[in-house]
């Protein structure tokens, strides 16, 4: 059986293997208060051209968004995302458990508008209810979106326009940011994205880490406290270090960036076995998450081989499902998924 359900299915970058196996004897303190977490952070502040920026070291994404949304929001206050959203749809209620509810805008293709916002603000401000209605205290989107596709400069400049205006932190789910960042069809840079907004992160666990995402904090409002956040919602790593090292390998040498473009590269040649075989898509995925839609009987024999993630019914007898390339997709395996779609129409 091959894998293609999603991009954090194998162990971590040997790179990162290796290091931690070099320095595993090694005493260090903890908490993230190590040697090679700041290395790391100072890397990734360079990297965003970013030299105050606050960098906290956290495990896994849920656990950052809540950390992240809890830190920012009042207790009455909510976090506007699009219905498709991860902490909607992915993350079991995560961010209400926290106290502070997602309130959710409609979208087609994963992103939310700057009007959507600001209809939303003003729509809640003007209220008569005003005071009897949960206020959205902050904006949650993903580069790239759930859907695999991106949001433009334009389309995150005029977001974060809105933003400031309505003072409504800005924050970036970046658990897939490198793949979004090297598709072609991404006109943004990291240090553009670090300062159209006011927090994110960027993702390691799908990214080729063994585990570990990395909070850039660049407003200087949300900086103050972070960590007593990050140790209350239980994402203070005492083992900091095993994230820090991680990051500064990630980070060395344009590791990151190289991985994130294979990725693409292997997405590209799967886009173009289901074209090449007359399959349509759900969403036009620039990056390394390809969404075909198939019959439920072609799926039933591809399935026997290659795993996928289920998306969404289309029909009575089609399915949208999603193939996901990773920083350790290989030729190989890309080649063998086009016989078995070749396959089917035999």
């Amino acid at each position: 059986m091959i894998y293609f359900n999603s991009d954090y299915l194998e162990g971590a970058h040997p790179a990162i293997m290796e290091r931690l196996m070099q320095t595993n004897m090694e005493q260090t303190v903890g908490y993230g208060e190590d040697e090679y977490c700041a290395a790391a952070r100072e890397k990734i502040k360079a990297a965003c051209q970013a030299p105050d920026a606050d960098v906290h070291f956290l495990v896994g994404g849920t656990l950052t968004n809540t950390t992240v949304i809890a830190s920012v929001l009042r207790p009455y206050q909510g976090v506007l995302s699009a219905t498709s959203g991860h902490i909607n749809c992915h993350e079991t209620g995560a961010i209400e458990s926290s106290g502070h509810k997602v309130l959710t805008l409609p979208t087609d293709n994963g992103k939310i508008t700057a009007k959507q916002v600001e209809d939303y603000y003003n729509w809640h401000h003007f209220s008569p209810d005003y005071e009897h209605m949960v206020m959205p205290g902050m904006v949650y989107i993903s580069l790239p979106t759930e859907g695999g596709t991106l949001y433009s400069k334009a389309e995150l400049t005029e977001l974060y326009e809105v933003c400031k205006k309505y003072s409504l932190p800005l924050f970036i789910d970046g658990a897939r940011l490198g793949y979004g960042l090297t598709c072609d069809d991404c006109d943004l840079t990291l240090p553009e994205v670090a300062r159209l907004c006011d927090i994110f992160y960027i993702g390691g666990n799908k990214v080729g880490a063994l585990f570990g995402e990395a909070v850039v904090v660049m407003n200087p409002a949300l900086k103050k406290d972070f960590r007593f956040m990050m140790k209350q919602r239980g994402g203070m790593l005492a083992k900091g270090r095993l994230l820090g090292l991680q990051f500064d390998t990630l980070f060395t040498d344009d590791l990151y960036f190289k991985i994130s473009r294979h990725a693409n590269e292997m997405a590209k040649k799967i886009h173009a076995i289901f074209e090449d075989n007359g399959y349509p898509f759900f969403f036009n995925s620039p990056t390394n998450q390809q969404y075909p839609i198939m019959s439920d009987a072609e799926l039933a024999v591809l399935g026997k081989e290659f795993g996928y993630e289920y998306w969404e019914r289309v029909d009575e007898t089609h399915s949208a499902i999603r193939f996901a390339a990773s920083w350790a997709t290989t030729e190989e395996n890309v080649a063998a998924l086009r016989k078995g779609v070749e396959a089917l129409k035999k």
